[in-house]
């Protein structure tokens, strides 16, 4: 496998994940917090998205689907148009609540553009700076790869929500 093929699997693990915690759950249990200051599944899918399509329309120069595609518009939520989740207090984690066809919509769509940026890489382009904010520089390689576990961290937590919502 090459590290092109590598990449395609590893966000498509993290879809596989995002499916099952998501699908066949009303908006109120994905919207469930199974503590007053605890993330839900709606936010925590939103949020590891965002992220995804934040940092790879970054890392590639391109736009975010999230405001070129309509997305922002479609999840109505009361943030700035550049929001990500980052930072976000309790009550606006709250105020996300969003029906799985919309969150996985929205994931599915920055999935397969993920799959068309990083289906055809190289190894030589993972060397490619894309931020040079921190020390060292932040190649498109580590970029990648700190999408993923955030993106699976986010997934994993969002499994255990919907475990602990089944039970309820």
């Amino acid at each position: 496998m090459n590290s092109a093929g590598l990449l395609v699997d590893s966000f498509g693990r993290v879809r596989e994940v995002v499916h099952e915690a998501v699908e066949g759950l009303t908006e109120d249990e994905l919207a469930a917090r199974i503590d007053p200051d605890a993330n839900s599944i709606a936010w925590l899918v939103w949020h590891l998205t965002r992220i995804q399509d934040d940092h790879l329309a970054g890392a590639f120069g391109g736009e975010q689907l999230w405001e070129t595609r309509g997305w922002r518009d479609r999840f109505g939520l009361p943030f700035p148009e550049r929001a990500t989740g980052y930072g976000q207090t309790s009550a606006q984690v709250a105020s996300v609540r969003a029906p799985a066809e919309l969150l996985l919509g929205y994931h599915d769509a920055v999935y397969e553009r993920t799959l068309d940026l990083v289906g055809s890489l190289t190894d030589a382009e993972l060397d490619r700076v894309v931020d040079t904010a921190w020390d060292p520089p932040v190649t498109l390689g580590v970029r990648l790869v700190s999408v993923i576990a955030d993106d699976l961290q986010h997934a994993g937590q969002a499994a255990y929500v919907r475990g602990a919502v089944e039970r309820r």
